[in-house]
């Protein structure tokens, strides 16, 4: 999903507490657009809608939106905070992650700011926000106004996660609590010899009294079952640390999800994280229909009946560097139109291709796509995507229970169809090293990825998948939230399809089940703490694999993947094609 995000806060609540106090609520106003006018106190925001500020607003009834928008609240700042406030140097905001950055103000006044928006765009989504408020620009036992400006360049968007408060500086700030783990990706992986999870937390603290409490411990499992409750007294003077260390037995293959809470007289911290054991352990067997071979033979068939048509536009104001960029059409099954970005290098020569297939609800674009001149690039839209939605355009939401009773028109065998029509594309050009074809995608494009590999035989030779979609339905529905509601809504509103119907409909497509059809290497980039797409149906698929694969975990990172993985994912590509 394409991602450009921006948001503005404010807050609302007439309060009276110590400095541990929060005096934030969770839920936040939030209205899609951007002006920069939503910053001041007098802007009317009654009609806009209330969300959590924590969690992604894709999952709060803006699904698919990637676009500018601004969360609100009012606040009234008793004077009762002042004096403790003026002691300890203001109050600190902070915002937890937000996807993808931010400019923050006071009262209109530039607080700071994380990351860049365009034109100087730059991600800080995995950074935890803190803002000092310094005493003398708060407007004491009147309305106060916080505005943060969100630009969110892809994937889950808003404030997604972290500790989101407004508290009087001193004892919560000073104290600090993190985990520590024997490998940085927060993966254990068990021997015979050692079965035991440990799991350390540290805590120090600066500047302040002596602090005695208890350390809690609470782990769940990914479909939120309750696994252990330890707790541990603690105790730290001034300008100390200390780690305390859990002991977690008889784990099975699974992600946990674990919240370390600090209880004391003087402050109360709470620190939430994930951690994987022997991910590629996880069992969940494939469920194919008795006729799925057969399914998949007959779409091939079909598709190839279909005359492709292909069509080359020359972008004259696009080509103007070391490459040409064309719009490529294309008819696939159904002899619906689709379209991509097809980009050649200008020297002679045959080179490598890459087809970037695209996440869910997105449109693809160069923006998206490998930028060198030593392979071809081919980023497509497949049905109902971006530019190509002349014949077949469901919307979204809707677009994952489009024809979701009818195995034979539902929505993805046509996409999928479509990734191979991408791939007869490819091999058809004479610029093209038809023996190195390349095809990469996150999200739903992780699913693409894959089943472009199983149902392209020999075509494909490699696969590079990253947060994969469209995996392991039932598993998926318990520990994903969205699109989990989508089918719920549908079922409901269509009793005479039913679930079973779904499920038999959603095997097809399902990617662990194609999985094993996957013929070329594989490497896998995962978000420990994504709910959208989690780690557990990455891995469905994943561990159906029979082929040389690896795969990479980003232990703090929700929805999407870091930066830095798309340099190391080019330059595995690269290795792996003998490219220099």
């Amino acid at each position: 999903m394409k991602k450009t995000t921006l948001i503005a806060i404010f807050l609302s609540v007439s309060v009276f507490g110590t400095m541990a106090q929060n005096l934030l609520k969770p839920k936040w106003k939030f209205t899609k657009g951007d002006d920069v006018s939503w910053a001041r106190i007098e802007h009317d925001d009654s009609d806009w809608k209330e969300i959590i500020a924590g969690e992604a607003w894709e999952t709060q009834g803006f699904n698919g939106y990637d676009g500018f928008g601004w969360y609100r609240m009012s606040i009234v700042i008793p004077s009762s905070l002042k004096k403790e406030a003026d002691k300890m140097g203001g109050l600190m905001l902070n915002l937890g992650r937000i996807d993808d950055a931010d400019y923050v103000y006071l009262n209109g006044q530039f607080l700071g700011k994380t990351g860049d928006i365009p034109p100087n765009y730059k991600a800080a989504f995995d950074t935890d926000r803190k803002y000092e408020i310094p005493t003398i620009s708060i407007l004491w036992d009147a309305t106060n106004v916080i505005a943060v400006r969100v630009y969110d360049g892809g994937g889950g968007g808003g404030i997604t996660g972290g500790m989101v408060d407004l508290k009087v500086k001193g004892s919560p700030d000073n104290l600090k609590m993190d985990v520590v783990f024997a490998k940085a990706d927060r993966i254990f992986i068990t021997t015979p010899d050692v079965t035991d999870v440990k799991i350390s937390v540290t805590v120090s603290s600066a500047n302040i009294a002596a602090l005695k409490g208890k350390l809690k411990l609470i782990v769940k499992s990914d479909f939120n079952d309750s696994i252990s409750s330890q707790s541990q007294q603690l105790e730290l003077g001034n300008n100390r640390g200390k780690m305390l260390t859990f002991s977690l037995k008889g784990l099975k293959p699974g992600f946990y999800n674990a919240v370390s809470t600090l209880e004391s007289p003087i402050a109360n911290n709470v620190l939430k994280f994930s951690f994987g054991v022997d991910p590629e352990k996880i069992i969940s067997p494939t469920d194919q229909q008795p006729d799925f071979a057969n399914y998949w033979d007959r779409a091939k068939k079909e598709l190839a009946a279909v005359e492709p048509q292909y069509n080359l536009i020359l972008g004259d104001s696009m080509s103007k560097g070391n490459r040409n960029v064309y719009v490529v059409e294309m008819r696939s099954l159904g002899n619906v139109l689709i379209r991509g970005w097809y980009v050649v290098p200008k020297k002679s020569g045959k080179f490598p291709a890459i087809l970037h297939v695209q996440g869910y609800s997105g449109f693809m674009t160069l923006d998206w796509a490998y930028s060198g001149d030593d392979m071809v690039v081919l980023a497509l839209n497949v049905r109902g995507h971006g530019f190509s939605k002349d014949n077949v355009n469901p919307g979204f939401p809707g677009y994952l229970q489009y024809f979701v009773n009818d195995k034979e028109q539902y929505i993805y065998r046509g996409a999928y169809m479509d990734t191979r029509r991408a791939v007869d594309f490819l091999v058809s050009r004479t610029e093209v090293d038809a023996s190195k074809i390349v095809v990469e995608g996150g999200s739903q494009g992780g699913a693409l990825s894959i089943a472009t590999a199983a149902l392209n035989n020999d075509r494909i030779a490699l696969c590079v998948p990253h947060v994969p979609f469209l995996s392991d339905f039932k598993d998926y529905f318990k520990v994903g939230k969205w699109p989990a509601n989508e089918f719920i809504s549908y079922v409901n509103t269509h009793p005479e399809v039913g679930w079973n119907k779904v499920y038999q409909t959603l095997s097809y497509i399902d990617i662990k089940n194609l999985a094993p059809w996957v013929k070329c290497p594989v490497m896998m980039a995962v978000g420990l703490v994504d709910d959208i797409c989690p780690p557990h149906i990455n891995f469905a698929a994943y561990n159906q694999l029979n082929v040389k694969k690896q795969y990479v975990v980003y232990p703090i990172i929700w929805y999407g993947i870091p930066g830095e993985y798309h340099i190391l994912k080019y330059q595995w590509i690269k290795k792996e094609l003998g490219m220099k």
